[in-house]
């Protein structure tokens, strides 16, 4: 399930907005892929932005990662913004939908307080 909103800002005051809310709820902004730039580097062209964010919160990682090893496979989370029309959207792929995956009921607590965050996080940036 994703969970997307929609923005008129920009995407530099996007990205400005979700590093504050990132920080504020003590998530790290690990790397930001710039999709349109990296495209265009390897000859593709595609004109519209679009930017994928890796954020973390370490203590939520490691206790993801303590109760099933193989979550390392979708971490850390990804919050993606892009263009559509006139207004940009920043959505992620809910981490309770995620966790459904493995077979551990030992990540659906740590999935729900990561999602609350992360929702936060992008209703923030909006």
């Amino acid at each position: 399930m994703l969970y997307e909103k929609t923005s008129q800002k920009s995407m530099a005051e996007i990205e400005l907005a979700l590093r504050d809310a990132a920080a504020r709820h003590k998530f790290g902004v690990i790397h930001v892929h710039d999709l349109q730039k990296t495209m265009k580097e390897k000859g593709v062209d595609f004109d519209r932005e679009c930017a994928v964010f890796e954020v973390c919160n370490p203590q939520q990682a490691k206790r993801a990662m303590e109760t099933e090893p193989a979550v390392a496979t979708v971490l850390p989370c990804r919050i993606a913004v892009y263009q559509r029309g006139e207004e940009r959207v920043i959505g992620t792929f809910l981490p309770t939908a995620m966790m459904q995956l493995f077979e551990s009921a030992g990540l659906e607590p740590v999935a729900r307080e990561v999602e609350t965050v992360v929702m936060a996080m992008i209703d923030e940036s909006a």
